[in-house]
């Protein structure tokens, strides 16, 4: 029989000595459900993270001035969770591109010290909107920042770690009984970009994949049967816009219409493999707001039919692995792609950085520390990885535990784009480039894709997801 955890602040009244205390504690065990009998809990919270001050906005290199207002508040939400033997965890959603590691090794730190949460139990998912600020130590070459801009990047990263850690100790002092419920629909504005040339798209009568069209939905229901919150996502980026106000895209609407149509529920988007996914076409608001609409339209669909009931019983699982990091390009190399492309790039900078590092004597790591996270909600398979994931990921999870489970890219450390195998050997963006966008001083290892996925799937069967039937052969007549 697993031990009841409890956060921290209330273990440390648990050992008070004080007699009223100790009535109380008694009468709650006296007439709390028996261990075993009690459901699912949780508990909400959402704060809005919106700059007070015009600052540098984050995802695009091209933009020449910073934020000039906004079409809706960004936020940052909360659901906690607690099963029947009182395990936790706590999945928090952000209006912005991405964590760097810095920042979100600050706020789990955090976490931990205030809630007692381990790592496995608390999930930082980032829509990936390219309407939010910049971060601190954050894709570092792509943005023109002199000394001012930098100081409000860095005062708004220190109020956000505070921020968030308030925001999941208000979700956990919320908690009171609910259902939870999971169910998966389909929606097909993603196109994958790689394999579609934007341009020509309105002339286009078929569009390539792959893609993972997957809406995954768990409603949360308190014991009057109201819909408490909605955790939702999909597999796309938010870039339908690229102004210079602040929003959460295509996410951040799908989030108001839901909460519009389910009055007093908190609508949370998760992002899923989505790094090689565009909304296409794009670049005006009311593309945004149909986008939006039209997920929320899924998403209610999955909320109106017939959803499976989660038992209530939580495991959690996470690592590190040491994702293999191949050698960076030798000093003439560099100095040779910095003769040889656009001055003031952000290539042309990455470059001129690692040849500084170089010159400086720094001996590059050849691994990266890389999380990756196993949910178990019942009987609800909820895989959790780092960096911007492309689909492969998701279709290739799906195939192994079944169309059901749920896939997330961008949490706990958006650390750069995750190619599979094929990408890699492909190149372009996504298998070369973005590892410059990211800061990273080379490519990832070919091994990579491998190494993902094998971990997962020994996670999964660590705490107790199963693998569905498959079928070695047929009979046909």
């Amino acid at each position: 029989m697993e031990q009841r955890q409890y956060p921290r602040r209330i273990r440390k009244l648990i050992i008070s000595p004080h007699p009223f205390f100790l009535s109380c504690l008694f009468l709650f065990l006296m007439f709390s459900p028996a261990e075993g009998q009690a459901g699912w809990k949780a508990g909400v919270s959402k704060k809005i993270i919106t700059p007070q001050y015009s600052m540098w906005m984050a995802g695009y290199a091209a933009r020449t001035e910073p934020s000039q207002g906004k079409i809706h508040d960004l936020w940052a939400k909360a659901l906690a969770l607690e099963d029947a033997n009182g395990n936790h965890s706590v999945l928090v959603t952000l209006d912005l591109v991405g964590l760097p590691k810095e920042i979100s090794d600050k706020i789990r730190d955090k976490i931990k010290d205030e809630l007692n949460l381990d790592r496995s139990q608390i999930i930082l998912n980032s829509s990936h909107t390219h309407s939010g600020p910049v971060l601190e130590n954050a894709l570092p070459d792509i943005y023109p920042l002199n000394d001012k801009e930098q100081e409000k990047i860095t005062n708004y990263s220190t109020e956000f770690i505070s921020a968030i850690t308030t925001l999941v100790e208000a979700a956990f002092s919320n908690l009171e009984p609910v259902k939870i419920y999971a169910g998966n629909g389909v929606s097909r504005i993603a196109v994958n970009r790689r394999n579609n040339i934007e341009r020509q798209l309105s002339i286009q009568t078929e569009l390539e994949g792959p893609n993972d069209f997957g809406v995954p939905v768990l409603k949360v229901e308190n014991a009057s049967g109201k819909i408490l919150a909605i955790a939702f996502g999909y597999a796309c980026h938010p870039t339908v816009l690229d102004t210079t106000l602040w929003s959460g895209d295509y996410p951040g609407f799908a989030q108001i219409e839901l909460e519009r149509s389910h009055e007093g529920a908190t609508a949370l988007f998760f992002q899923g493999a989505g790094a090689d996914q565009n909304p296409m076409p794009r670049r005006t608001i009311p593309l945004a707001r149909q986008y939006g609409r039209t997920l929320a339209a899924a998403v209610d669909r999955v909320l109106e039919e017939g959803m499976k009931e989660l038992s209530p019983e939580l495991k959690t699982i996470y690592q590190e692995i040491p994702l293999g990091i191949n050698p960076s390009p030798t000093r003439d190399e560099l100095t040779f792609y910095i003769d040889s492309i656009v001055p003031d790039g952000y290539q042309k900078r990455w470059a001129q950085r690692v040849r500084d590092r170089l010159d400086a004597g720094e001996v590059f790591p050849d691994t990266y520390a890389f999380p990756v996270q196993v949910w178990r909600l019942g009987d609800q398979a909820l895989f959790s990885i780092g960096g911007e994931t492309v689909s492969g990921y998701a279709i290739q999870l799906k195939q192994i535990f079944g169309d059901q489970a749920f896939v997330l890219g961008y949490c706990n450390d958006v650390v750069s784009y995750i190619p599979t195998a094929l990408i890699l050997h492909e190149g372009g963006y996504e298998g070369c480039v973005a590892q410059q966008v990211y800061g990273l001083t080379g490519t990832w290892a070919y091994d990579t894709e491998n190494q993902i996925i094998s971990h997962l799937v020994s996670m999964g069967r660590e705490i107790g997801i199963p693998l569905p039937d498959h079928k070695i052969f047929e009979i046909t007549e």
